[in-house]
């Protein structure tokens, strides 16, 4: 589904260059939910962000679905989002001046769902993330925690390939917590593929892989083992 290959990202701070991301490589696999990780500062958000085209590389490149996509113009990559990718944001980025309606729908409808179809969706998130209340209101008079929530359902809503999440949880308390690790376990089984950042072993620990950054590099890929037992479903063993 996605493939990373020696990928890079230096930034530069006052003519010095800052490496971000040191010559990374990573594989997911359609379907596969994987979990990054790593201290302030070790390039969980740049690495996410170029994955969704919304931070240039310096070099290396970017494969999704069997396609070279690291040489997109920006206009190639804003159509790649609306068709295949959901990016939900540390800092929510919904539109101000629309309804949370119409911020859920906009993608779907953008990605050439029919109304009435994109409508149906709309509830249907909204409902599972217990903002059907909030649909009129605009994003002004929601809180942070409704906000990460509404940013959620709007990357779901066309259905993407691909979910990128850069810290869901990081604005909510424990029952909207609850609530997003609820809809992203119920799409991950069924088919999507999600990479998420996030500080929070917990939250991690809903993913299949957890993959530690440390200075821009990969220090750690790991499965995350469960196994079945009679009558109380999957545990996870802890190491």
């Amino acid at each position: 589904m996605l493939k990373a290959h020696n990928l890079v990202k230096i930034y530069a701070a006052s003519g010095v260059p800052v490496h971000a991301v040191r010559g990374l490589d990573l594989e997911i696999e359609a379907g596969e939910f994987v979990a990054i990780m790593g201290p302030s500062g070790s390039g969980k958000s740049t690495l996410i962000h170029m994955l969704g085209g919304l931070d240039p590389r310096t070099s290396g490149e970017i494969w999704l679905d069997g396609k070279r996509v690291d040489t997109l113009s920006e206009s190639g990559w804003a159509l790649l989002r609306r068709k295949k990718v959901g990016f939900v944001f540390q800092g929510f980025n919904l539109v101000a001046n629309m309804t949370v309606a119409d911020n859920v729908e906009l993608p779907a409808l953008l990605a050439g769902t029919s109304p009435r179809e994109a409508r149906e969706r709309r509830e249907q998130l909204l409902d599972k993330l217990s903002l059907s209340d909030r649909a009129e209101a605009s994003p002004g008079q929601l809180s942070g925690g409704e906000q990460q929530r509404v940013a959620l359902a709007r990357a779901l809503a066309n259905r993407p390939a691909l979910l990128l999440a850069d810290e869901p949880t990081g604005n909510l308390d424990s029952r909207n917590t609850r609530d997003v690790l609820r809809l992203l376990g119920e799409v991950h089984r069924g088919g999507q593929t999600i990479v998420m950042v996030t500080h929070d072993a917990r939250v991690a620990a809903l993913a299949d892989r957890v993959v530690s950054l440390l200075d821009g590099e990969i220090v750690d890929d790991g499965r995350i083992p469960r196994r079945k037992i009679a009558g109380a479903g999957e545990v996870i063993d802890l190491r």
